[in-house]
């Protein structure tokens, strides 16, 4: 009777430490898990009290030292802003796209059937309301964007593990004089993701995922007077070696893999157009 009680009592013991690593990995794995806090924003250079830096967490290690995840927090945060100031390239240091694959007509018909549940899965958050409704928060209201991200954190979560082409992390609207046009989605992938993974989602063939890459952010108490030439997503530093000359934090790559998708357009090149 003792034993089957001991056995009992390991047994829970044993699924329960299996079920703490299990919630680690999965939070390891997702690509900002925390959703932003929307508050007014000053302009780009905007010193690093703005509290929406503190909510732009990239995949973490539990081996980094607060210090490092506060550093690394306000990078992304300071990136974003950055990135908000005007259109950044799409081929250069800054931006990592996967390499184009032979088009099929198998990739053809897998993207088109992508784009019809997708098409479906969104068409009620035409209504931006709804979409707020449904958990979508937006990213930076109060900055000017040519297009504004809804993003479903939990949706963003899900996506590290399972694809489902109706259940996008982001939904992209454009803003109108009385609110916001839905005019595409756009799904992630964590920045460790290969090729094939990437591939596996939607085909290399009719599209390219991006990544953000060798950002190189100045002193947090410079921010106000940085040279913007040199520092951010748009300046000329692009390596390790050089950003610790200047004095700046840098980081390989933030964020995770995305993909825009514009389910709208009228041909799939447009649709996927990146």
């Amino acid at each position: 009777m003792h034993s089957r009680t001991l056995i009992q009592v390991l047994t829970r013991a044993t699924l329960f430490v299996c079920a703490l690593f299990v919630v680690g990995v999965l939070l390891a794995a997702i690509p900002a898990h925390r959703p932003p806090v929307a508050q007014q924003q000053e302009p780009a250079q905007q010193a690093s009290a703005d509290p929406v830096k503190d909510d732009m967490a990239g995949m973490r290690h539990d081996q980094m030292s607060q210090k490092e995840l506060t550093d690394e927090k306000s990078s992304e945060g300071n990136a974003v802003h950055d990135m908000m100031r005007g259109h950044h390239h799409m081929h250069g240091p800054h931006m990592k796209m996967t390499a184009p694959r032979p088009r099929t007509r198998t990739d053809e018909e897998r993207a088109g059937q992508i784009v019809a549940q997708l098409h479906d899965g969104i068409e009620k958050y035409k209504d931006y309301t709804v979409a707020l409704a449904d958990g979508y928060k937006i990213f930076l209201p109060n900055v000017p964007q040519p297009e504004y991200h809804f993003t479903n954190y939990w949706h963003g979560f899900l996506q590290a593990f399972d694809f489902d082409a109706s259940r996008p992390t982001s939904l992209l609207y454009r803003k109108t004089a009385d609110g916001f046009e839905l005019v595409g989605a756009m799904y992630t992938m964590p920045k460790t993701a290969t090729p094939d993974q990437l591939n596996a989602r939607i085909p290399l063939s009719v599209t390219s995922w991006h990544l953000h890459t060798n950002l190189c952010m100045p002193p947090q108490n410079t921010l106000r007077k940085a040279d913007w030439t040199k520092f951010g997503l748009r300046g000329s530093i692009s390596t390790q070696q050089a950003c610790d000359t200047a004095g700046g934090l840098f980081r390989p790559s933030i964020f995770g893999w995305m993909v825009h998708v514009y389910p709208y357009e009228n041909s799939l090149d447009k649709i996927f157009g990146q």
